[in-house]
Parts: structure tokens; sequence; C-alpha cells
């Protein structure tokens, strides 16, 4: 279903912190500031007309959310701040509180006609509830956060945030957010306390790597991304759809019935073992060839890492999947599920070893890009938070991701059914137009399977 409407936005500006915060510099990690890293990420929230703000602000979300901006970027402070590169091409953040960028918007569309589209990406008029600023999209010297607050006809509203991805990840964005949303209602402080602390994902000295890491392995970059019309299609995947492909995972392990044994393959696993097995036959990637598939792992909460609770930098690493093409197509999906747990084996014995080694080899290495050769990249942002970041407003119909990369996809919690009464996957994914076809063709045919 296409929708199309107006937007009409007023001019950006710059919030800053509410009060005087600290002038300094502060490093980013090694993890931070690694070269995939060095790109802005966008993110989106519906919220309809229930409720309301709070103080003299009223029901206006745009003088809410810009309000309680202001005071999350007091002890978010460095979020206001420019990133510079000094010796090495390392970045720090020098702290001067020149602000975010903030867009105060109006649409003529009621949520109700969004949600008949969907609502999943791709969001019908994304680029104009999330505009880009001219001159905003740089990684050096330019606002790390822009934000746009576009009021729609229902008295509801759609937060737009687009987030330089060196600053923070999802579960570091999504603290900022709940921060900015629990100041909106009128709590005197935020729940966490953020902290800084950066060094913690520093590499030793000398660096000393103790894993491979296959997820860096110098290869032979592919066409990256194919030639062609690119289009974005979500596949959504409801609880019964994954009971049968965990059921066919199952029978590959234990046979054609599954002998009654329940199979432990966990809801990413089997969903990412099915999107990059499909993805790479629609892709026709030569047999011979390795696919990859990557993954950001979470080791906020790794024992002997040291991470304190209000960590906000980027807390992932990326274990990687590595197998020719054409077995990963000639396996089974329990092959290829296989192959994901393997991948995550390090980070259930020695995740903060792991973490550590990832630091030193991006060291060591300069900080390089993932392994570009035919990867692909899954991120479960299931359960980072956007869902529940509430402004005064409720809960948003949809919190997550504003869309996906032809290299990388999401996995992102929907409500599916006629009456959104089942808890669902969400999987936006980038293909050329005729590889999409294939990619389509190639579910159906696992799902039947």
């Amino acid at each position: 279903m296409t929708l199309t409407f107006d937007v009409r936005r007023q001019d950006p500006e710059l919030v800053g912190p509410a009060r005087p915060t600290p002038r300094e510099t502060k490093r980013l990690s090694d993890v931070d500031d690694q070269q995939g890293l060095r790109k802005h990420l966008p993110f989106v929230l519906f919220y309809c007309g229930r409720g309301g703000g709070t103080g003299a602000d009223g029901d206006d979300p745009a003088r809410v959310v810009r309000r309680s901006l202001g005071e999350a970027l007091v002890p978010y402070y460095p979020l206001a701040g420019r990133l510079r590169q000094v010796e090495g091409r390392k970045l720090v953040v020098d702290c001067t509180g020149e602000g975010v960028l903030f867009v105060e918007a109006d649409a003529g569309v009621r949520l109700a006609e969004l949600e008949a589209t969907g609502l999943t990406p791709p969001f019908p008029c994304m680029d104009q509830l999330l505009f880009d600023v001219d001159g905003s999209d740089g990684i050096l010297n330019c606002p790390l956060l822009l934000i746009q607050v576009t009021r729609l006809l229902c008295g509801g509203f759609v937060f737009a945030l687009r987030l330089n991805h060196t600053m923070c990840d999802a579960a570091g964005i999504v603290q900022f957010m709940t921060a900015a949303g629990e100041l909106a209602r009128g709590l005197p402080a935020p729940t966490v306390t953020p902290v800084w602390s950066r060094e913690l994902l520093d590499a030793h000295s000398p660096p000393r790597p103790s894993f491979p890491h296959h997820e860096y392995d110098p290869v032979p970059p592919t066409a990256f991304p194919p030639p062609g019309d690119m289009v974005t299609r979500t596949f959504t995947f409801r609880p019964a759809d994954v009971a049968a492909i965990k059921k066919g995972i199952s029978a590959a392990q234990w046979g054609s019935c599954g002998n009654g044994k329940a199979s432990t393959t966990t809801t990413f696993e089997a969903l990412a073992a099915l999107i990059w097995r499909a993805r790479t036959a629609a892709l026709e990637i030569p047999a011979g060839e390795d696919a990859r598939l990557a993954f950001p792992a979470d080791v906020r909460r790794a024992r002997g890492l040291g991470l304190p609770a209000g960590y906000y930098g980027n807390a992932c690493v990326y274990p990687a999947a590595v197998s020719a093409a054409g077995a990963l197509r000639g396996g089974s999906l329990g092959d290829a599920a296989e192959l994901v747990r393997e991948a995550k084996k390090p980070l259930a014995a020695a995740a903060a070893e792991y973490a550590r080694s990832t630091a030193d080899l991006l060291a060591l290495r300069g900080r390089p890009l993932l392994a570009l050769g035919n990867l692909f990249i899954v991120s479960d942002n299931r359960r980072a938070g956007f869902g529940l970041v509430d402004f005064g407003w409720g809960q948003p119909a949809y919190g997550g991701p504003a869309g996906a990369m032809f290299v990388l996809s999401f996995l992102v919690a929907v409500r599916s059914g006629d009456g959104g009464e089942e808890d669902a996957v969400a999987v936006p994914v980038v293909l050329p137009r005729p590889a999409m076809d294939r990619f389509a063709s190639e579910l159906k045919t696992m799902l039947l399977c």
C-alpha cells in the first residue's frame, strides 16, 4: 500500500544542554572508533495521541521533547559535542556543548493511515520524517544526533533520530532516549546514571589478540553493493512461523520427525540462518566463494569485563560464521543454524576475553572495516528497548530501525495479526530487485519444507 503526505518543517535548530556542562575532551574506545561504525544510523518511533505531556508544554510533543532533550544532555553532555580525529586516526569528542540538531514538523497524515501500510520499513515519506539537514551527516565536526519530531493530524507524533554510530550502539542510544522520556514525564533525574568509562574497551599495550577474528579477515572485496535498483521489503515472522522453522531444524538434526525432541535453536539462530541461506542463494554467490554472516553481540554484562551499569558506548563485538556459498545452499537449514551457534561459542565461554581480543585486533590493524566479501550482518534489536521509550504518550506503536542496508538487516519486535495480538519478528531486507524476487521465493520454499 502506497501513501504520500505533506510534511511542513520549521528551520533546524541546535538544542544544547539546559545547564552548563564540563568543557573537556574525551577519547572514544578502540571498539567505538572502528571504521565500520563511522556512519549514521536512523531510528524511528511512532506514537498515537493518547495521554499527553506534562508541565507547561502540555500536549505539544515537539515542545515536550525539545525541553527533555536539553535536560537529558546535561548528564549526557558528550552527545552535545563534536568529534575530531587525532594522531593515529583516533577519535575524540570535544565536549563543547554546541548541541544536537532538532527539527520541528507537522505532517498531513494520521497514525491510523501509517499503520494501514504495515508500520514496518520501508516507511512512507521517511526522508521527510527525518530530513537530511545540509551539512549534518559528516562524522567529524558535525552534530552527533539529528532529531525530528513530526506532529500528526490525530494528535500523535513521529520521533525520528539519526545517530553517529561511533558514540553509541542500540542499547546506548535507547538509554539516552529513555532518560529524555523520563525527564519529559516529570522525573527529577534519569533512573540510570550515564557512565563514560570508554577506556575499558581499549586495547592492551601492546595489543595481543587472543582469538581468531574472521569478522575482520582481509578478504578480496566483492561488488558492494551490487549494481541494480535496490528495493527494501520487510518479512514478518509470526510465532507459528518461527515454530515451524525450529521444527524443520530439529528434524534435520534428529530425523524427519524430530524423534519428539524439542529444538534447542534460539529464534535468533533460526531466523539468522534462514535469511543468510536464502540471501546467499538469491544473490547467486558462486559456490566456491565464502559467504559471511556477522552479528553484533552485546558484552555489557560479560563477567570480568567490568563495564558499569549506565555505559552507553559501543559494547558489541561481531563474531562471524563463514561457509562456502555452495555448501551453505546445499546443506540443510540445521547446518546453517549450527554455523551460527559455533560462531557464538567464544562469547558463551569467554565474552570478556573475546571483547578485549577484538579491541586488540582493531588497534593492531588500524581499526579496519569488517570483511566485506559476501558479508551479511544481522542485528537483533528486539530487546534493545526502543518499544519502551515513553515521552508521556505511552509506548510507541513501532520503535526501532528506520530501515536496513544492503549489508545489514535487523530483527525487530512488532505486533501482528488483525488486532495486533501476536508478538512477531519483522526483518527488513535490502536487495537488488531481481534478487529480492529470488529471496522471497527461497524463503517460501524453505518455510514449506
